[in-house]
């Protein structure tokens, strides 16, 4: 808004400078008439020449306030609206984790938004709860009418919703790079004009240095005016837990009894599997020990036979 009120004030600055002149010059032509005629009559001229100078100090307070009042005017017309960065954060407590992801999901592609970021945690063991935390973002228009389809998931635990004000960071940053647009275009100007090679390559380093700048400014303007467009939207769903967990029914812990038992079986016959798998690798190596065990048992028992029957035969020679 300054920077438009100095280029309005510099458009008005000649007119005012040249009306402080002209009055000037009427009253030093008026100061350097001889007075030639009586002293009754020179009363009257003080009276034409104040008169005179009070009209051209009028009109350049008129042209001061009109100056004013057309910067004023400008400034209630170039004053852009609210521009707001909303987030929302809501905490719902559901029945059923999945099927809530699946409602936020269509939820989503109905509202043309994105999803963010999903994290889910099962639960450990059964006093644990089944999590979920949902990050979207929603066109502001449509914040209103999804956070109401989000609330009727479940049981509201939480909802805050927040509002940041960055229009004037967003004039600012507007007015900063139609600054140094301008300055670009001097520059390159400068530089189709410039002779040396010297003074091409300081102007070109400066130009670079600019664009450089604008390139930085733009992308800041770009990401606020993406956060103003686009509303964000925190989604925690944890799943309901009774105090007290109800009693099983007999069918369901026969139930459990039965995948309890099948589950068993499945294990010991996958280790049975398992185990045949591994004697058949290493069957060569137990072939060649069973055959030395049985080798080193045959010759033993020859040893043995051998022994026994060399003292019989000489007891019997003894008898003869």
């Amino acid at each position: 808004m300054s920077g438009l009120s100095q280029v309005i004030f510099s458009i008005r600055k000649p007119t005012l400078v040249l009306s402080v002149v002209a009055g000037g010059v009427i009253l030093t032509s008026c100061a350097s008439v001889p007075s030639a005629e009586s002293t009754n009559q020179a009363l009257p001229k003080a009276q034409i020449n104040n008169q005179l100078a009070d009209t051209a100090a009028r009109s350049a307070l008129t042209e001061v306030s009109e100056t004013t009042s057309t910067t004023a005017q400008a400034a209630q017309l170039t004053r852009s609206p609210q521009q707001l960065i909303k987030k929302a954060l809501i905490t719902l407590i559901v029945d059923s984790v999945d099927k809530s992801i699946d409602a936020v999901s269509q939820i989503i592609s109905q509202q043309q938004g994105d999803l963010i970021k999903l994290e889910e945690q099962q639960p450990k063991n059964e006093s644990a709860r089944h999590t979920a935390t949902i990050q979207l973002r929603i066109p502001q228009n449509l914040l209103e009418p999804t956070l109401e389809k989000l609330t009727k998931l479940g049981s509201v635990q939480s909802r805050n919703i927040t509002a940041v004000d960055v229009g004037d960071q967003i004039v600012d940053i507007q007015a900063r790079l139609s600054n140094l647009r301008i300055t670009e275009s001097n520059l390159q100007k400068i530089m189709d004009r410039a002779g040396s090679v010297r003074d091409v390559l300081s102007v070109a380093k400066e130009l670079s240095n600019v664009r450089q700048s604008i390139e930085q400014i733009d992308a800041q303007l770009k990401n606020l005016q993406n956060q103003v467009a686009y509303s964000t939207i925190t989604l925690n769903i944890e799943a309901a837990v009774s105090g007290n967990a109800p009693q099983r029914t007999f069918g369901s812990q026969m139930q459990s009894a039965w995948n309890n038992s099948t589950h068993s079986l499945a294990e010991f016959t996958f280790g049975l599997v398992k185990m045949g798998i591994w004697l058949a690798v290493y069957s060569p190596y137990l072939l060649i020990l069973a055959a030395a065990s049985y080798g080193l048992t045959r010759w033993r028992r020859n040893n043995a036979q051998r022994s026994v029957s060399i003292p019989e035969s000489g007891h019997s020679d003894r008898l003869d």
